[in-house]
């Protein structure tokens, strides 16, 4: 007679068994039809767990309940792989390590949509399922408002819509796939987020690299998730560092410790009782900015409301006391086909007063030649002492100055803008998504870190466009 704990052991076994045959069979099929995605899809193992919602993973495993996984099947394997992909696009677009201070419900919900809008957009038999009416009505939505659908955008979307609990909960059991509740790593767990995030930070580079020299960006199917794929490719910058490229470096009255000899104070200190044989110097040699120009695209084209918060963020910024001189000389110029006004920084309290009062003039056309004829006019009336860079923030395409000026300049653009945009060879280029100017609720942004993680590499592109 078969013991029934025994003979239970053994069921168990084979479902284990033949569920890591489905997920291997799906990992071969993917493959097979997508091989730009080989290394992201074997990058994840199989583990069984009965207190599992399905199917769900942290970056490193897939663990899912068996009897789920084998009632997918039944259903077809096209569910299985829908399954399979829709969580390595997580790991890929990093999901589970770019939440921050969103809502966690939200966030969840946000990513499903751009992981599933990806999935409906590709024309590939083994993972093909016809969206629904429901889908087809939410994707003509959120693009109507993003030129990509990430998650970073639909969130945006979503928190503005401000939509009652039914329809989120409608919402969340149409995109509804996995399981996330694995994306947060238990604190004693050898595995780390940082370990995780670089090794798919890795695999999305390659994904993007094997898409573009396959061709495969010329593929309507394969459209969606390239554009997405460098929309997180993208350079991260820190916009503290950012500014320092225009820096001087200059004498300023403050002790520096760096030079400093604690050897010989002491020494004085205890041979001549209270005599250093050496002081500390009374001037730092510091590296900051005193000259500085920047130009508001007031266009029609350009919203009030994220030039405004850009602006504040820069001033954020500038009010770090290591960021600026204490007399500095910071022309803020608003311009859309004219300048429209000039106002003059000397010092934090002007700047102070400048955010108070600070109005949006113009509403206009949108031609950048006007603001750097005006600055090179303000350089030989000798307005400036050094002037070392300009910050153009706009949002859309103009006439851009056929001629290098002798300052380094960089254009920031606010749109949601992830193609090439016709930014003049010696210029810099710097992109900026609008959801990174939007602040939590009941949170204020760190000027010197609420933009880390919006922009271009200046240096790396400034080098690739002047080449």
């Amino acid at each position: 007679m078969i013991d029934p704990t025994r003979h239970r052991q053994l069921e168990e076994l084979n479902m284990v068994e033949l569920c890591t045959r489905i997920f291997r069979n799906s990992r071969n099929e993917l493959y097979l039809n997508m091989r730009y995605l080989d290394l992201s899809l074997s990058s994840l193992g199989f583990e069984a767990d009965p207190n599992c919602r399905g199917v769900g993973t942290d970056g490193f495993v897939i663990y899912y309940h068996p009897d789920y996984v084998c009632d997918l099947y039944q259903r077809g394997r096209v569910h299985v792989n829908r399954a399979y992909l829709h969580m390595v696009l997580h790991c890929l677009f990093c999901h589970m390590d770019t939440r921050g201070k969103r809502e966690t419900d939200l966030w969840n919900l946000a990513c499903d949509i751009a992981v599933e809008s990806i999935l409906d957009d590709m024309y590939v038999k083994c993972i093909r399922v016809a969206p629904t009416p429901f889908r087809r009505d939410w994707y003509g939505r959120l693009r109507g408002k993003l030129t990509v659908l990430n998650a970073e955008g639909v969130y945006r979307v979503l928190k503005e819509e401000n939509l009652e609990l039914r329809r989120l909960e409608r919402l969340a059991a149409e995109f509804l796939v996995d399981d996330h509740s694995y994306w947060e790593l238990p604190e004693d767990s050898p595995k780390t987020p940082m370990v995780r995030q670089t090794q798919w930070s890795n695999n999305r580079e390659k994904v993007q690299t094997e898409m573009e020299t396959m061709g495969n960006q010329q593929d309507e199917e394969n459209r969606s998730m390239l554009e997405q794929v460098q929309v997180e490719n993208r350079e991260r910058y820190d916009y503290r560092r950012f500014l320092q490229r225009f820096s001087v470096l200059r004498e300023e009255m403050q002790v520096d410790p760096d030079s400093f000899d604690y050897i010989f104070y002491t020494y004085g200190l205890s041979l001549y009782g209270n005599m250093p044989l050496v002081e500390p110097l009374e001037s730092k040699e510091v590296s900051r900015i005193e000259d500085f120009a920047v130009v508001i695209d007031t266009s029609m084209s350009c919203s009030g409301d994220l030039v405004r918060r850009f602006l504040e963020e820069t001033y954020d910024v500038l009010c770090q006391s290591d960021s600026y001189f204490k007399k500095t000389n910071i022309h803020i110029i608003q311009c859309d086909e004219q300048v429209q006004q000039d106002r003059l920084i000397t010092n934090r309290e002007e700047m102070e007063a400048y955010m108070r009062d600070f109005t949006i003039i113009g509403q206009g056309g949108t031609d950048f030649r006007p603001a750097f004829e005006y600055v090179n006019g303000l350089i030989r009336q000798g307005a400036f002492h050094r002037l070392k860079g300009l910050l153009y923030f706009t949002d859309g395409e103009g006439i851009y100055p056929v001629k290098r000026p002798v300052y380094d300049t960089a254009f920031v653009f606010l749109k949601d803008q992830y193609t090439d945009i016709s930014v003049p060879a010696w210029a810099m280029k710097l992109i900026i998504e609008p959801e990174q100017l939007q602040e939590e609720a009941g949170t204020k942004p760190d000027g010197a870190q609420s933009l880390q993680q919006s922009l271009e590499n200046p240096a790396e592109h400034a080098e690739i466009e002047r080449q």
